[in-house]
């Protein structure tokens, strides 16, 4: 089903003492889409996972689902399954218990007990679901209250950090079997993550909030391809994007500042002879900066090898910098590198406002 927010704001307080957790929100989720709330702490992101839910008051805007708007009704009318990041697991009853909550109703006990054990085979907990939620560890209570989400048949299905207290290795593994279970199904799901891997793992979109504004919304392809604005292209990305002052200086441009190097980067060409009052911000990816070549050279400030890339940072003209390489680098700290990058790797940036002007330079 569908989903639609149209100007949703959450307010607590009034007047100027009033906190604005969410404001003016307009997205839209389409049938059968998995869709991510991707953000900091505080960014509003669980705020408006709760007023979908029904949880939180709206204090301003609509929630419509399935063409009916469901923002006056109560939790257990709107038709919406949610995945608690606090768990919220019925302590009397057993695992099993748990995640079959509800599911008699239209189906028969033998079919119930076939699908739960279905989900949690699917979620690695067939082994406690005889247990109950007090002798459990937060992983493993955190994956039950998911399989209790999955089980059910609703419009939406909300996951609230859902996999937050489980092992790297493990939450890798579910990302892609709940995915799976979820396209299978044909569920529409909204996902709220503070991971960005696990939203371009798990997601169709990705709305990235912060400050409970929404900045960008669009495919992960596009979010890292072509960022809305600095926050966007930052927040995104690990290690996150490299950012340097630019200036026009004759035909190029000068990185870095006063103590910076001039490149042949015509930034009055490029940006239709507009400069931005203030100024404009240079960003490239860290695995698009090319080491050993180029015009620019900087101090190796550490050099780490994680097992299959190569994190380097670069001291250039007191700005840290990093590199990403698939192959050992062999310089050590304090040695100087030459790197550089290609014009169509670079994104420039209004320093001002934040905003995207160019990705991926190209003389016109």
């Amino acid at each position: 089903m569908s989903l639609l927010l149209t100007r949703l704001s959450k307010s607590y307080g009034h007047g100027a003492s009033a906190v604005h957790a969410v404001r003016a929100l307009d997205l839209e989720v389409a049938e059968g889409e998995i869709v991510a709330l991707l953000g900091s702490s505080g960014c509003g992101k669980t705020s408006t996972l709760r007023m979908i839910a029904g949880f939180e008051t709206v204090t301003e805007g609509s929630i419509t689902l399935a063409g009916r708007r469901i923002d006056h009704l109560a939790p257990a009318s709107r038709g919406v399954a949610m995945a608690f990041e606090g768990y919220a697991l019925y302590p009397p009853l057993s695992i099993a218990e748990n995640i079959g909550f509800g599911l008699a109703r239209g189906r028969s006990r033998a079919d119930a007990t076939r699908l739960v054990r279905e989900i949690a085979a699917l979620l690695d907990i067939e082994d406690i679901l005889d247990r109950r939620p007090g002798g459990l560890s937060g992983g493993q209570q955190q994956r039950a209250s998911l399989a209790r989400a999955l089980a059910r048949h609703a419009d939406l299905h909300l996951l609230d950090e859902p996999m937050g207290q489980l092992e790297p290795q493990l939450r890798a593994v579910l990302r892609g079997r709940v995915k799976a279970l979820i396209k299978q199904r044909g569920y529409t799901a909204v996902l709220v993550t503070h991971d960005q891997t696990e939203a371009n793992a798990m997601a169709d979109r990705i709305a990235v909030m912060e400050g409970g504004e929404l900045q960008q919304y669009g495919t992960p392809e596009t979010l890292r391809a072509r960022p809305a604005n600095l926050f966007v292209a930052t927040f995104l990305g690990e290690p996150p994007m490299n950012v340097l002052a630019a200036e026009p200086d004759g035909d190029g441009a000068r990185l870095g500042g006063a103590a910076g190097v001039t490149v042949a980067l015509p930034l009055g060409a490029l940006l239709l002879g507009e400069m931005p009052a203030g100024g404009v911000a240079l960003g490239i990816r860290p695995h698009r900066l090319r080491l050993g070549e180029g015009p620019l050279s900087g101090t190796i400030a550490s050099n780490q090898w994680l097992g299959d890339q190569a994190h380097v940072v670069i001291d250039f003209a007191g700005r840290l910098l990093v590199a990403v390489s698939d192959r050992r680098v062999p310089a050590r700290m304090g040695e100087t590198i030459a790197f550089g990058f290609a014009p169509r790797d670079v994104h420039l940036f209004d320093c001002a406002t934040g905003a995207a002007l160019r990705h991926g330079l190209a003389a016109p």
